[in-house]
């Protein structure tokens, strides 16, 4: 597949070729993760994600849209007199130099095609473990987990939370060379020096389920699963860490917690998620305060009082501002919260008592695991990212901190009530007087 420059550009090239060029040269700039263009009846939306928030950018004339939406269907390479149906493809791009992987869908809509077009830098490493944002402790605690020769470890969270990245972290951190590592992935987003890396392909038959019957083929020590998505991929992995392979994985579950009783929901038996899985890290993903621009001020009350909850003390915190550095947001990069679950002995007979996932929860928090909530309070304490963030990401978790007003208006309603039930009650009661004081006086007046 040829590359495309985006930088080239020439007044031969048609109207169309130079925006997009134009469009994809700004994104990469920007550090965008993903291009959404959107059609609507007025033209084309474009917006760019950037440290997982999406914002608009200026937008095309509406007399080109059908001509973008074609020239970045002809770069992927898509069969553009179809429009009635979703397509999926890939580009490559040369932006300054470096090469970025595009994967590009597009989606039939009420007026027009719209598409989004993720962008991957082929060359860039992945981050270390130590740069994801982990506390020591936590660190050291999965670092501990992750040289177990066999079992399961598993990061969960929702799409888009940087359980790849995690699991790419780790995988960097195993690989010395003297074993053989082995992923299945969908997509394959970075190519990882020493692992081989096996892509799924459904339309061919290449499922997570059938390459990993093959991979155990090929004696592999490590195996990295992208997915752990339906009951045959999960038996598989099972019965890898059973027979003595170290299994790397995802899940999609709210905490740490939850994925154990997820397993339990996928069949698989409780003793064999006791006897597997090693530790579950859930995960979010907060933005970075911009370094040039943050600006430190006294924390709230309610802030201090929700810190010292979760054993986090700071009178000051930071708050996001915005410049031209970071185009205004007050955010530049990301950073991890975490929540460690380290399966112990007790852990393993609640799993296998078939303990729901809150009491999973209460018992891991008093062997000293650190909470999602509690992670997000210690970045913020560091002047890492702000409390909008935490509570952004961690939204029912912390409603009643962004939102300190709610509960004493809801005091009030219910003082109100009371009033009223009282006020009521004694009324009742004195109509009920009056009334057997008037029978009263009729029974003397009959006599």
């Amino acid at each position: 597949m040829a590359a495309h420059d985006v930088q080239t550009s020439s007044t031969t090239q048609q109207p169309a070729v130079q925006l997009v060029n134009r469009l994809l040269l700004d994104a990469a700039n920007a550090g965008a993760s993903d291009v959404h263009l959107e059609s609507q009846e007025r033209g084309l939306r474009v917006r760019y994600r950037i440290d997982g928030v999406l914002q608009d950018v200026p937008a095309p004339p509406e007399s080109v849209r059908e001509a973008i939406v074609s020239r970045l269907k002809v770069m992927a390479e898509l069969d553009i007199t179809e429009r009635r149906q979703a397509h999926d493809g890939r580009a490559r791009l040369v932006v300054g130099g470096r090469e970025l992987d595009v994967r590009v869908s597009t989606l039939p809509t009420l007026h027009g095609e719209s598409v989004v077009l993720r962008l991957l830098d082929t060359v860039r490493r992945p981050m270390g473990l130590d740069q994801l944002g982990m506390a020591e402790d936590t660190l050291a605690a999965l670092q501990h987990c992750a040289a177990s020769p066999n079992g399961m470890l598993l990061t969960t969270g929702p799409t888009g939370s940087g359980k790849t990245s995690t699991l790419y972290a780790l995988v960097q951190r195993l690989s010395s060379g003297r074993e053989k590592i082995v992923s299945v992935e969908d997509p394959v987003e970075y190519e990882l020096p020493g692992v081989v890396q096996v892509p799924v392909r459904e339309r061919g038959g290449m499922t997570f389920d059938r390459a990993l019957r093959s991979m155990l083929r090929h004696d592999p020590d490590v195996l990295l699963v992208g997915e752990l998505r339906d009951p045959e991929t999960v038996e598989v992995c099972v019965q890898a860490a059973l027979t003595g392979h170290l299994v790397l994985s995802t899940l999609h579950t709210n905490d740490a917690p939850s994925a154990l009783t997820r397993l339990l929901d996928l069949g698989v038996a409780p003793y064999l998620v006791g006897s597997t899985v090693e530790a579950v890290l859930a995960q979010r993903l907060a933005r970075r305060l911009c370094p040039d621009c943050a600006l430190g001020v006294a924390a709230p009350e309610a802030v201090r009082e929700e810190m010292r909850q979760e054993g986090v003390a700071s009178d000051f915190i930071r708050v996001a501002v915005g410049c031209p550095a970071c185009r205004g947001t007050g955010y530049r990069g990301r950073t991890g919260i975490f929540e460690l679950l380290v399966v112990d002995d007790e852990v393993r007979d609640a799993v296998v008592r078939r303990d729901g996932a809150g009491q999973l929860r209460r018992l891991a928090l008093e062997h000293g695991m650190r909470s999602l909530r509690a992670d997000g309070w210690r970045q913020v304490a560091a002047g890492v990212t702000t409390v909008e963030e935490v509570v952004r990401v961690l939204p029912a978790a912390l409603g009643s901190v962004h939102a300190p007003k709610r509960p004493a208006a809801r005091r009030r309603s219910r003082a109100r009530k009371a009033e009223t039930k009282r006020a009521q009650a004694a009324a009742g009661d004195a109509t009920g007087r009056a009334d057997d004081a008037s029978s009263h006086s009729g029974a003397e007046a009959h006599d």
